[in-house]
């Protein structure tokens, strides 16, 4: 996949797709190039059929210190100050809408997405991770949901997410304190599943866990996906009418066939789908 992206590296190899953020702005701050051209990365890769899963991660010492606000002041300043009230606050949520889109459309992808944290994730930062799969983290690993020291509500994501994840007690817990909190709190807390001694070691657990998911049938992967997403705010017989739906088309699948022969030849299959 051909980067022109200047707040985001997009790598492709053999089926695993790493996205890496870039900045411009000082540990990998999400100014107005990241709103803009995450949205369009996360459905680039959600079409390439090549890609069958995603990490992210940051750049240099940190995953990201969130929201670039210097650099999104000119962006907000004339919505913020303008007179005529009505029309900016409506010009204000069709921003904030299209901030939202970039971590919903990864959400939403089929494709699994794995966060590599290592360094400082503030703010948009936790945003973003709790928008992906699975999160795992290098152990110098600091987080927090800082938007209530800047007068703010986390409006992208987080507070829909996150009580799904770790609860709605520590969610209100961390919205509410703003504080920050190290890779051992996150795991106890299951923001994140692995804690791993080095950013070194968590990017190559990182690898090998995709290389893990790339591995297996894209349909039945992405079927999982789906099952889990679906799910979500559900009751469990409307969960189970709907993996009933969907596997009764994912039996008919070639995967599943070549699963079927494998298992009897005694052989590793060799997923097409």
């Amino acid at each position: 996949m051909e980067n022109s992206y200047q707040s985001l590296r997009v790598e492709t190899a053999d089926g695993v797709a790493t996205l890496t953020l870039l900045g411009p702005g000082k540990g990998n701050a999400m100014g107005p190039e990241f709103w803009d051209e995450l949205p369009r990365a996360a459905d680039a890769l959600t079409q390439d059929s090549a890609v069958r899963v995603i990490i992210v991660r940051g750049s240099g010492d940190h995953f990201s210190y969130g929201l670039d606000l210097p650099r999104m002041l000119p962006r907000m300043g004339a919505l913020l100050t303008g007179t005529v009230m009505a029309d900016g606050r409506r010009k204000l949520m069709a921003m904030i809408r299209q901030m939202q889109s970039g971590f919903q459309k990864l959400h939403e992808s089929p494709k699994p997405v794995i966060a590599a944290v290592h360094g400082w994730c503030i703010g948009g930062g936790v945003n973003f991770i709790a928008a992906c799969d699975i999160r795992l983290c290098s152990a110098e690993a600091k987080f927090s949901l800082r938007e209530a020291r800047l007068a703010i509500t986390p409006d992208i994501g987080g507070l829909q997410w996150l009580p799904g994840i770790i609860g709605e007690g520590y969610t209100r817990e961390l919205a509410f304190t703003a504080r920050d909190f190290d890779a051992a709190f996150a795991e106890k807390i299951r923001l994140v599943n692995h804690v791993y001694a080095s950013p070194e070691e968590l990017f190559a657990r990182a690898a090998e866990m995709a290389r893990q998911i790339a591995d297996n049938s894209a349909t039945a992967v992405q079927g999982a996906k789906a099952v889990l997403n679906y799910g979500i705010g559900k009751a469990i017989e409307d969960g189970l009418q709907y993996v009933a739906v969907w596997n009764s088309s994912q039996l008919q699948s070639a995967d599943f066939a070549e699963a079927i022969q494998a298992t009897m030849e005694r052989r590793k299959p060799v997923f097409n789908q």
